[in-house]
């Protein structure tokens, strides 16, 4: 059972850590640092697009984020003496702490309602760092089993404790992996994003969900429908287990592409039981080291986590997922969005779903060593 411990860092944001089960520590080390007090003032903009119906974070004060700074001087590493880092214990398993540097919040709560051109309001909601590892090298592919439930334990705690918060309408976890990505940190991290609104592309996936929904009097999910279909299909299908399917979708949007879906309808982490998330430990660990193995060099990637929004009219239809893409389509290209992607939104994938599904089957799931991705 992950254990998890709650301090405050020194301007006031909160920090938690998670330890693996049967190793517990006691976390007593204080933040030293001479910060300012954070302020709830300090909430960036959020400005409504009335072209598009899109809400756009104005988040200027980002500018000043920490960069790939040295490996000697990373705020994700344990704290030493020459390095007084944003995590103040000396040694931790995994740590969640709300960013120093967030697009959205630290105040909480409800954004305007009809808003029309020229709406602002206050860009509510959290934002949080995950920290896989004290380890500055490697990735979330190289944690232990265990290492990555605590992280699962992470993510569902952390699920369940901003979906409480006043006015967030979504959570959603995700690793950017990769300086091709645009990372600005190498050490092996995620973030969590609590929006006090339902970003786009949810809105998108939560109409389709809800119109096959009704359509099936609440007794089918669509997501449901998809695993079943591809799981007779099997031309797609990479790995599945008793509790989860992963496999590379029938239209998919990227070179890489693969999705990692439980067969339970779960709204969220949250939701999941304890034989379930033993599973996606391995699992997932299993899809990231096929991802890795494809090449002789690590692959950058987008790791997506979807959960439910939970206003209660969306929630009902939406199934938890992972998506889970990247832009590399050979061994030494990356596929860029240009002018159909970026500005239509209309993709045009350079590869076949069936020959990368065929390709990842063939690639074995295990650790294998190599230079770290910078």
């Amino acid at each position: 059972m992950t254990i998890a411990t709650s301090t405050r860092l020194a301007d006031g944001r909160e920090l938690i850590y998670f330890d693996d089960g049967a190793h517990a520590k006691s976390h007593t080390a204080l933040d030293t640092r001479p910060l300012d007090a954070r302020s709830e003032e300090n909430t960036g903009e959020l400005r409504y697009d009335a072209l598009t119906g899109d809400w756009v974070a104005v988040a200027a004060h980002r500018q000043t984020r920490t960069y790939l700074p040295p490996a000697d001087q990373c705020p994700l590493c344990p704290t030493t003496g020459a390095n007084l880092s944003e995590i103040p214990d000396s040694a931790y398993d995994v740590a969640v702490f709300e960013n120093r540097f967030p697009s959205l919040g630290p105040a909480v709560g409800t954004i305007p309602q009809n808003p029309a051109w020229g709406t602002i309001g206050r860009a509510f909601g959290r934002c949080e760092v995950v920290a896989f590892t004290p380890e500055h090298t490697g990735s979330f592919a190289g944690l232990s089993q265990e290492r990555a439930r605590t992280v699962i334990d992470a993510w569902a705690h952390r699920t369940e404790a901003l979906s409480a918060l006043p006015g967030v309408k979504q959570v959603f976890p995700f690793e950017n992996r990769g300086q091709d990505i645009g990372v600005t940190l190498h050490h092996p991290h995620g973030q969590i994003y609590a929006y006090s609104y339902v970003p786009p592309r949810s809105e998108v996936m939560a109409a389709a969900a809800c119109m096959f929904y009704d359509a099936h009097n609440g007794q089918a999910t669509l997501l449901g429908d998809i695993v079943r279909k591809e799981s007779e299909s099997g031309e797609r299908m990479i790995a599945q287990g008793e509790h989860f399917s992963a496999y590379v979708p029938f239209a998919a949007h990227m070179p890489l592409e693969i999705h990692l879906t439980p067969h339970r309808h779960v709204p969220d982490f949250a939701a999941l039981n304890d034989a379930e998330r033993d599973e996606l430990a391995v699992m997932y660990l299993d899809v990231l080291r096929r991802l890795d193995n494809l090449y002789d060099t690590p692959t950058p990637y987008i790791a997506a986590w979807h959960q439910a929004p939970l206003d209660p009219v969306l929630r009902p239809a939406g199934r938890f997922h992972l998506e889970l893409t990247s832009p590399r389509r050979a061994a030494d290209k990356l596929k860029f969005l240009a002018g159909s992607e970026a500005a239509m939104g209309a993709f045009i994938n350079d590869t076949t779903p069936e020959q990368v599904a065929a390709l990842l089957r063939s690639t074995p799931g295990t650790l294998t060593p190599k230079a770290d991705l910078l």
